[in-house]
């Protein structure tokens, strides 16, 4: 561990209390910035610290007090996070939510948790809020801070959150040591955050985070990673998610890298590339979704461009794999390439929070981003394993941050395969008002990941999949699911995959198109189509599709190829439960809700009838009907394709 982090957690290990001493010794220093209407706009530590001691005098004056539990829920915004740590300073508990949840994931957290508080960003998180009535009895107040459509509702729970700020003045002018008293009475052992889990296979549990906790493990993530004031972080992912909690509070407070903020979700490339982070962290599904863009870019321009991407990128790869540069490929392809995306200033570059397959990793590492993987879970507060720069390997998951983390394998099989088991110093303190889930997950301080793993000749970890997922067909083969829709996801066509074969004779998937990248391949092609299920109806798409899945069988041993696909009629969507918030498949749901479609599929059928209907976030429907074709490729061996004609 840094000692000079560990000391500083030491002079303040809370949220509440980090913020105050970085504005006393710092004030005047860049904090945050935040882009609203095209312009950044900055926000130094003085007035990030004035803004949370408003809002938490104003909580306070609501009657907010310790034990209670505050909910925020919107967009990554400086509100969010001066909202939460406010709520810390109080001694309340902060229940972060998904901007995306539906309103009854919504009413499942708040009334879990029997928030008392609310902060909600703008008029549509209010309307979720709203909507709920008197389904949600323990909120007493809903502050919202954008007071764009507000006017009309005249609900007596609603507080504008400048309003909230200026009744937090108020009182400290009335008493102006009560703020002071409230922080110095945090302590860091106190549960201060209920993180929500992945909950791929039911509601997610509460893990109850203790912040002196979080300061010292990003205390133990910096001695891997070093981060200082000068670096700038760009904040894109979820604030519920563990780790964009340890980014965005614990190591920005820490470290005080300067956290920005984009406009809006749909700008965020743009104004990612006008800050030019010097650090970067996104989860596998952001990786995958650039890689596509700039491969279907590369499409779409002149045959010279594709050339030069071509050679670059074949120079680039074969350099990677020797641990080195290729200065040419540089000069011709990744510099400009870099400058494009925002990537100039990187320093750091991170993955997390499920696998990045390996295509993926080498695509971003030969152009020059210094990416590296993390592994961890939200009970271990997130990541505790990372890539040493000069160790980078695109199957594992690397080190331990430091000698206070401890990895182990149990149960392991003949080839060292077994469960992933971990703990440090700093772990959960366990799950809010569920103390049996806790003990069925820990053991004398272990954690029991749930994931199957083993070491390597260096010792670095390999995460395989998730022990429930690792499946063996009927002949007695076993393959990991996750592994071979990675590979699949390289594609710039493929978006989701979903492979199934457990119990089976042989393996088969279920594949979403990329429908932004595929439709501008049908219209360059002049293939006619009126919508997404229309388009992926389309023999020629099914054509394109099946050399994709062609190319990855070709680097998957005879008995891990896929044998029969299908394009899916529709997005995978976390709306319908089928992905977490954090885009994890839920196997389980998908078994279940697609169970005719799969058992067609190893029926034989050619063809399968599909007539479903579609309910959309805003209660609207549409009425599915096609036939998905089954596309055969002679139990993986590239045979001729068998479709049957609609």
């Amino acid at each position: 561990m840094n000692m000079d982090y560990a000391a500083r957690v030491s002079q303040a290990d809370t949220f509440p209390k980090l913020l105050r001493l970085n504005a006393s010794e710092h004030g005047a220093d860049i904090a945050m910035r935040e882009k609203d209407l095209g312009l950044w706009r900055s926000f130094t530590w003085k007035n990030y610290h004035d803004r949370v001691r408003a809002f938490a005098l104003g909580l306070y004056d609501l009657g907010l007090r310790k034990g209670d539990v505050v909910s925020i829920i919107g967009d990554n915004r400086p509100d969010w996070v001066s909202g939460e740590i406010a709520a810390h300073a109080v001694g309340a508990m902060s229940l972060g939510m998904y901007r995306d949840a539906l309103a009854e994931e919504v009413l499942y957290l708040i009334d879990y948790g029997e928030a008392k508080v609310i902060f909600a960003e703008d008029e549509e998180q209010v309307d979720k809020l709203l909507d709920l009535a008197d389904r949600i009895p323990s909120v007493r107040h809903i502050v919202y801070s954008d007071p764009r459509g507000m006017r009309k509702y005249d609900d007596p729970r609603l507080i504008f959150a400048d309003d909230l700020a200026a009744r937090g003045q108020a009182l400290g002018e009335r008493e102006p040591d009560l703020y002071d008293r409230l922080v110095d009475a945090t302590q860091g052992e106190d549960v201060a955050v209920l993180c929500t889990t992945s909950g791929t296979t039911a509601n997610p549990k509460l893990a109850m985070l203790a912040a002196g906790r979080v300061l010292r493990h990003c205390a133990s993530y910096l001695s891997a990673d070093p981060k200082g004031p000068d670096d700038e972080y760009v904040s894109v992912l979820p604030l519920p998610w563990i780790m964009e909690q340890v980014y965005a509070l614990g190591k920005g407070l820490l470290c005080r890298m300067k956290v920005n903020f984009v406009e809006e979700p749909d700008t965020m490339m743009n104004d990612f590339r006008e800050i030019a982070p010097t650090f970067v962290l996104f989860a596998p599904r952001v990786w995958e979704s650039v890689a596509a863009d700039v491969r279907a870019r590369i499409m779409d321009s002149s045959p010279f461009k594709r050339a030069l991407y071509d050679y670059g990128m074949k120079t680039g790869l074969a350099a990677t794999e020797n641990g080195e540069r290729s200065a040419m490929a540089d000069a011709i392809l990744f510099r400009a390439l870099r400058d494009r995306l925002g990537f100039t200033r990187l320093r750091s570059a991170a993955t997390g929070g499920a696998a990045l397959g390996p295509e993926t990793f080498r695509f971003f590492r030969a152009m020059g981003v210094p990416l590296r993987q993390l592994y961890g879970q939200t009970e271990t507060l997130g990541a505790y394993t990372i890539h040493r720069p000069d160790e980078v390997d695109f199957d594992t998951v690397g080190h331990g941050f430091d000698d206070g983390i401890q990895i182990r394998v149990d149960n392991a099989d003949a080839n060292g395969v077994g469960e992933v088991v971990a703990r440090h110093a700093n772990m959960f303190l366990g799950y809010y008002k569920n103390p049996a889930a806790a003990a069925a997950d820990m053991e004398d301080g272990w954690l029991h990941t749930g994931d199957a793993g083993y070491f390597d000749k260096r010792g670095h970890l390999v995460v395989i999949d998730r022990i429930k997922d690792l499946a063996e067909t009927a002949r007695g083969d076993r393959f990991s699911p996750q592994y071979i829709e990675n590979k699949l996801k390289f594609s710039p066509y493929v978006a989701e995959a979903v492979i199934l074969g457990a119990g089976r004779e042989y393996l088969a998937a279920m594949i979403c198109i990329r429908y932004s990248i595929v439709s501008k391949w049908a219209e360059k092609n002049r293939i006619a189509f009126t919508t997404y299920s229309d388009l992926a109806a389309r023999p020629e798409i099914y054509e394109l599709l099946q050399k994709e899945v062609e190319a990855v069988n070709a680097t998957l041993p005879p008995a891990q190829r896929i044998t029969k696909f299908l394009l899916l009629y529709k997005e995978l969507d976390a709306d319908d439960g089928e992905l977490t918030r954090t885009r994890k498949v839920r196997r389980s749901v998908i078994n279940e809700k697609y169970e005719d479609i799969i058992d067609a599929v190893y029926g034989g059928k050619p063809k399968i009838d599909v007539d479903t209907i579609i309910r959309f976030q805003d209660g609207t429907t549409q009425r599915i009907r096609t036939t998905l074709r089954v596309v055969d490729l002679g139990q993986g061996t590239g045979a001729p394709m068998s479709v049957a004609a609609e």
